[in-house]
């Protein structure tokens, strides 16, 4: 779906300056390189693979790029060592927020576990505290600096483990002080969402919001467990939706289970040069993200794990205007999508549509 007749030319600056909306982003994932290495200093963990900033980026991306999502996760195992104590969670909570809105991010949900911090001897409620308060102040170190954003927090339970209605409870424990969903996470074989059914049913009970990782590494019937047992509003990554649609030289046939979730407008969390680097996509020009978009599922363009994958919300965006041929009129069909799909009260998103990212986009395509 290209734009090949706007008027002003897509670049790196330009897509920075452009209002971006983020629905998937993990704290644990997007540490900047150097909070890695004097949390670790600080705290006496000695098992980073080295303590030179420059290295360990690499490192971390190199051991992203595997195309497995399992030896993936492993990289988790380091940041979340460093993430145990409340100042360190308020620390990285508020790098996340300044380093979001330096990008142009005016919207942000941004996930985490709670349950993989408290090794250190917080509680679930103290863990969900510290970084709610990190968010605060790294928004109001953004607008000193010029940058509005709001951001949302997500809490997320791990597949494989047993907590996942108590991280339910939390979330909606903590929904006034700026939880806005709950969300599962972890490797999808073997591990099913309907496992969770409890949690998942309370949350839907307490009229609160539902993001599941399904589609990711596994297929359909992860997706289809999510919006069908569990209810998922929106589904993070869904790339495996692609399994259920045929092309053939008449065109491309959607199976019933890609019909609904795009008849429904179910959004899906798409995180592409994560996508590529887990194996779940071989390449960003093949990766589905193109079909779906010229099909017109609710595609949102994300980052995942900024650290992980060494990207932002800007080159995710450019690379995809590189990639595919998108114009600003497709870059802001992805960030209205995401604004539409963001899990806070209609009024709120709907201004943000009218009074930021739609002016922003007109101006940016006339040139300004």
């Amino acid at each position: 779906m290209a734009d090949p007749t706007d008027p002003a030319p897509v670049t790196p600056d330009s897509v920075r300056r452009a209002p971006k909306v983020l629905l998937h982003d993990h704290l644990d994932g997007g540490l900047r390189v150097g909070t890695v290495v004097e949390l670790a200093r600080e705290y006496g963990y000695d098992k980073l693979p080295t303590t030179d900033p420059g290295e360990l980026a690499a490192w971390f991306l190199g051991a992203a790029h595997s195309g497995s999502l399992v030896r993936y996760l492993e990289t988790f195992g380091h940041t979340v060592a460093v993430l145990q104590t409340r100042d360190a969670l308020t620390r990285v909570a508020a790098e996340a927020a300044e380093d979001l809105a330096a990008d142009g991010v005016v919207y942000a949900e941004v996930r985490f576990a709670p349950e993989l911090h408290v090794e250190g001897g917080l509680d679930l409620d103290a863990v969900v505290d510290a970084v709610l308060e990190g968010f605060r102040l790294g928004t109001a170190r953004a607008a000193a600096a010029g940058h509005t954003i709001r951001i949302g927090t997500l809490l997320t339970a791990m597949r494989h483990a047993a907590r996942s209605r108590e991280i339910a409870e939390l979330s909606v424990r903590h929904r006034d002080a700026g939880v806005v969903g709950f969300d599962i996470a972890g490797a999808e074989k073997g591990f099913p969402p309907t496992r969770h059914l409890d949690a998942f049913e309370y949350v839907r009970q307490q009229n609160a919001h539902v993001t599941i990782h399904a589609g990711e590494a596994f297929g359909l019937p992860s997706i289809w467990e999510a919006v069908q047992w569990c209810g998922a509003d929106r589904l993070g990554h869904g790339v495996r939706i692609v399994d259920d649609i045929t092309v053939t030289d008449d065109g491309p046939h959607l199976g019933r289970l890609a019909a609904w979730v795009r008849d429904s407008r179910i959004p899906l969390e798409m995180c592409p040069t994560s996508n590529v680097h887990t194996g779940a996509a071989p390449s960003l020009a093949e990766h589905p993200i193109g079909l779906l978009t010229e099909l017109r599922f609710r595609v949102t363009v994300n980052t995942d794990n900024r650290l992980m994958s060494g990207c932002t919300m800007t080159s995710e965006m450019y690379d995809l205007a590189e990639t595919f041929g998108y114009g600003w009129d497709t870059l802001r069909w992805f960030t209205v999508n995401a604004m539409k799909s963001a899990f806070i009260g209609f009024d709120e998103r709907l201004a943000l549509i009218e009074d930021v990212v739609k002016p922003g986009y007109d101006a940016l395509a006339a040139g300004a």
